[in-house]
């Protein structure tokens, strides 16, 4: 019975030896790669996009048209009501 728990142990420990290690080499690996990626293609500068009032978000249109200011109040105020009851 002994023998069969070391056995076992031993199993365990080499499974797990193997599968840090595996994974060891897989983060230093990545780590070079990216290295290498950077080296040969340096970052992009990502320019925010400027946005149009329709696409702005609630807060921040400037010229809201007052009839959709007025219809989507409507729906806001006819959707919470059917919530209520």
């Amino acid at each position: 019975m002994w023998d069969l728990l070391m056995q076992a142990l031993n199993l365990m420990l080499i499974g797990m030896g193997f599968v840090f290690s595996f994974l060891a080499l897989l983060v230093v690996l990545t780590g070079l790669m990216s290295k290498i990626v950077m080296h040969y293609q340096p970052p992009v500068v990502a320019s925010t996009p400027k946005l149009s009032a329709a696409q702005q978000p609630a807060g921040q249109a400037q010229n809201t048209d007052p009839q959709l200011k007025a219809a989507i109040s409507a729906a806001i105020k006819q959707h919470r009501a059917r919530r209520r009851s």
